[in-house]
Formats: structure tokens, sequence, C-alpha cells
């Protein structure tokens, strides 16, 4: 449920709707569509293309999808044509029981740019259900002394079906003291009564055995039957009385399985058999008999099952009492189940991104909704992440949350995130939910080599030998992969008179520098020149050093003398 009232510091809490920009949203329902209840799976809904306005293959780049409120895949979305086609044969009386309009509320979610369309899909009832009596046989003891006209409610038959489909009319077998008669309830349901037309006289006839029969409204309309025994009895004149018309209970949804709901309580002033009274359900569905029992002697009225908030959150029981003449009288009895904090938020991913590449805009990584089945405060929700981390949790509409990048990422600074969005209810215990995302940070050539030093000086003595190693250079980068892959390179000389490329080789993978012949002192004492180092991005980038090589000298040559010449006289 949406998140109010939050106590929680202001830790990246998401307590308030609203829309970021670059994220779209239609302001309203989008499409309002029907599909008949059975139709076989992959029966055609609408053309989703169509009434968006967009092509087939826009629709799907745009990464199209359709998300049900009750995360059930009803409905699926053929990225071929831009059909929306039901995934399975829907019963209408499964999904939505009594309720009419039977509605399934959906979104079509789209990611490129996000947004978000509302949508319903209303499904409509057909006659696949007959009328069917709770038992088939009833009892009913009517005194002899009933006045012509008296009218007795019997139990109604009951049809999943809704609308024209439903229970519309009643009849009983060919008789010349009884007929039937249609009531309509404050509930909307049709019950039938037995009108007394002749007067009964117990010594004449003491019972009768009529045929009951339900008709719905469809076409053709199915019907069911029951039996009814009717017996007459000798003249019982005080019926029970309830001390109470209406009996309210309130019971948490975590109440025993044996737990006394409430107690109902009937007097008869009769004596005798007359005055003993027995309790029971009235006209009660398969739900309630299997959730509730009643104790026939005392009127306890027992959980026989385990009450669930979010699945039922009222019963309301008929109960009678029948005296031992047959006379009865009737109360009713509310239940309200309490919700207590028994469902823990629910996060449901609906799109996932875990790799992001360094020097990204905002980047959406996740779309996600939270759900909380509980209610009040027990449903109200607060959702953040961690601290410090450089990414921010976004509200859409319909508890749909967007994950997304602060801003731009370096994957020198770091290269992976572990984000935990932690979603917790108001309820008392509170409960949360964790979910972990793992995101990686994939690197781009923004770190060009860097030379450990900006100059480097070498030496070596004249006279060496070809190929000789004199000393190597190194860089650096903090790239990645073929980002960080380094060549190194002479570059021509500023000088044109020096002849670099007979004098120094350097070897392109680890920067070793060798002198290619031997060096004369007496010739050159130093030379300079600059080496490139360049790695393999795209594009690539590079850096440059200096290097200067010392020639030392070496006792190769002899004295020599100047004067007098050695041929004069």
């Amino acid at each position: 449920m949406a998140p109010r009232g939050s106590r929680f510091p202001r830790q990246r809490q998401v307590l308030f709707l609203f829309l970021f920009g670059g994220l779209c949203l239609a302001d309203s329902e989008f499409g309002r569509y029907s599909v008949t209840e059975e139709m076989e799976r992959g029966s055609f809904v609408a053309n989703l293309a169509k009434d968006l306005g967009l092509g087939v293959e826009a629709l799907a780049a745009k990464r199209t999808r359709v998300v049900s409120d009750d995360n059930k895949q009803h409905l699926l979305l053929d990225s071929h044509t831009g059909d929306l086609l039901t995934n399975e044969k829907l019963d209408r009386e499964k999904l939505c029981g009594s309720t009419e309009p039977c509605m399934l509320f959906f979104q079509i979610l789209m990611d490129n740019p996000f947004q978000i369309y509302r949508a319903e899909l209303r499904i409509v009832d057909i006659n696949d259900h007959s009328p069917a009596f709770q038992d088939k046989a009833m009892i009913l003891k009517i005194p002899e002394n009933t006045a012509v006209g008296a009218a007795f409610r019997l139990q109604r038959a009951q049809d999943t079906d809704v609308g024209q489909n439903g229970i519309r009319n009643y009849t009983i077998s060919p008789n010349s003291f009884f007929h039937i008669t249609i009531r309509d309830s404050d509930e909307g349901m049709v019950y039938p009564e037995l009108v007394v037309d002749k007067a009964l006289d117990w010594e004449e006839q003491q019972e009768f055995s009529l045929t009951l029969t339900a008709f719905d409204g469809g076409s053709p309309p199915r019907s069911g039957t029951a039996i009814i025994h009717v017996v007459v009895m000798d003249i019982n004149d005080n019926a029970p009385h309830f001390s109470q018309e209406r009996y309210q209970s309130q019971t948490p949804e975590n109440s025993p399985v044996g737990l006394v709901v409430i107690q109902v309580s009937a007097e008869d002033v009769d004596s005798g058999v007359n005055a003993e009274v027995s309790y029971s359900f009235f006209d009660a569905s398969e739900d309630i008999r299997a959730t509730f029992q009643i104790n026939p002697f005392s009127g306890e009225i027992m959980l026989r099952a385990l009450l669930d908030y979010e699945l039922v959150k009222s019963y309301k029981l008929n109960i009678q009492a029948v005296d031992g003449g047959g006379l009865s009288a009737r109360c009713t009895v509310l239940v309200q189940v309490l919700d207590i904090n028994d469902n823990a938020p629910e996060l449901i991913m609906s799109s996932l991104v875990n790799e992001v590449v360094e020097n990204s805009p905002e980047t959406v990584l996740a779309v996600f909704r939270i759900n909380d089945r509980d209610s009040g405060e027990n449903g109200k929700t607060v959702c953040y992440i961690q601290e410090n981390l450089p990414f921010l949790l976004r509200p859409s509409v319909d508890n749909f949350y967007i994950l997304m990048t602060e801003g731009a990422l370096d994957r020198e600074s770091r290269a992976d995130y572990n984000i935990t969005i932690t979603v917790s209810d108001m309820g008392t215990p509170r409960l949360t939910t964790q979910h972990t995302i793992t995101v990686q940070v994939s690197d781009i050539n923004d770190n060009a080599p860097a030379f450990t030093q900006s100059s480097y000086t070498l030496s070596v003595r004249e006279n060496n030998s070809p190929a000789l190693l004199i000393g190597s250079i190194r860089a650096t980068d903090s790239d990645s992969g073929s980002n960080a892959h380094i060549t190194y390179s002479l570059l021509p000389p500023q000088d044109p008179q020096l002849d670099l490329a007979s004098l120094i080789s350097i070897n392109a993978d680890n920067g070793q520098l060798f002198a290619l012949r031997a060096l004369d002192y007496e010739v050159m004492q130093s030379f300079e020149f600059l080496v490139a180092a360049i790695d393999q991005g795209s594009p690539a980038l590079s850096s440059q050093a200096l290097v200067r090589v010392l020639v030392l000298d070496d006792n190769d040559n002899a004295p020599f003398v100047l004067y007098p010449l050695q041929n004069a006289s």
C-alpha cells in the first residue's frame, strides 16, 4: 500500500508519490476492455499497438509488457502483433465471487522511456452454473392453527453466476394447500416463501412432500431442486425469542480453532418439549459452515477454521432457534475479522539492470512494485536504501518505485555496489522485507597512461656491445581490460641530426630500452629523446616521458704528442 505517515529518519525514505523528469505516466485510465469468461487461452482482447497509437516495432522497442495487480499473469502481450490476449481461461466466479462487475486491473509498462498506463478488464459472466440448494431435503414444521395466507421463508438456492444469470424465480410442485411467492431481501437476493392457501388439519393430514425448483435468468435457464417435507404440528403457541435480534463480535484473524466467538440465547415460555430450544445455522453458505460451528444446545458459535482478514473481512451468520414443537425464531450474528500484521511487504521486480557504464548520466537500474496485503497501519510501507551510495530511490504510481544512479559513476573509484532495498510496514511489530541488487560499473577509456617519472636518466659505457639493455621505463593505466593495455614507442627526435633509430630500440610491451650499436664517448657524450605510452582504448589515450642517455668515457685512446712533430728533424 502507498506509504503514509512514516516516522523514519530522512534516510532516502520514500513517503510521497511524484514523477521525475524523463519518466512518463498516463494521467488517467488508459483503456477499459471486456472479455467473456471461459474463453480459450489466447483469445483476443484488444490491439494495444493500435490503442496506444504505436507501431508494433515501436511497441517492442519500448519493451512493453503487462503487469496485473494480483501478480498473476492473466494476460499476455503478443510482441509480433501488438495484440493483448488471454493467458488462461478466466473464471469469473473464481476471480470475483459474487462481486459484479468483475474487474481485473492491470498496468502497461514501457521502459524506453519509462511509462505506466492503467487499464482494466471486465470479465463478463456466462450462465455456466445451475442453482443449487445447500440442503437437498428441508423439513418445515407448521402448526395446524396457522392462518391462511401465512408465509414461511425457505432456504434459498445459491448460484455463483451474477446479474441476469443469477436466480430469478422459484416454483413448487402442484398442490391445493401451498404456493410459492418471491421476496427480495435488503441484500438484493431473491428468497422463496411458502404461503398457506388452505387451512391445515393435523388430524386429516400430518405431512406433505413438495418439490421446490429454483430457476436462473439465463438463456436457456438452468434449474435446481430440493424436497420440502412439511410436517403439520399440533398446537404450540409460543415460539422461541432471542435476547437480541442482532449480535456483533470482533475476532482477530489469528484466533485459534475452537475459540468461542459469541454465544446466542433464546427463551421459550412454553413448557415441556415445546420449551426445549435447539440452535442451528439457517441459509448458511459452504464458506460459513466450513469456518464456524454452533453448539445446538448452548448456542455457542466456535471457529472450526482459521480466519484470514485478507480473504474475508466480515461474516454474516443467520441463526435459527427451534423449539420442540417446531416453532422457530431467527437472529443475525455479524463477525468482524480484525486485521493483524501477519503479512510482510512484498517487493515485485519488474525490470533490472545489473551493469552501468561509468560516466553515464542518470540511469534507471530497477523498476519494482511494493505490496502489503494487510490494511490500515499494517499495510502502510516505507521504502529506502543505504546511506552514502550514489543512487536515488524515487516513487512512481501504483506503488511502483524506480532505482537510479544519482549521477555519473567512476569505475576507478569503485567497480561494484551492493544495494539493499528495505521495505518496512508500519504495523506492530513491524515486518520488513529486503532485496539486494549487485551493480557492476563497466569501464570506459577515461584515463591516459601515466609514467612513473616525468623524465628518466640512463647511463651506458662507451664501446658497449650491440643490443645491450641499458634500462627501462614504465607507465600505468587505472582503466581496465584493453583500456589499460599499454604499448611503448619512440617518438621522432627533435634534433634532425640525431639518427635515433640507429641508436636505440624499445620493447613495445614492457618499455625496455636497448643500445643498437657501440657508442663512442669521443663522438657523443649524451643524447635525449621522447617515449610515448599508448593504451588500446577507443579512442586511444597516450602520454610522453623524456629519456636522457649519458655515455660514460672509457680509456680507449693513448696519449698523442702534438709538438714536436714525430717526423720533424
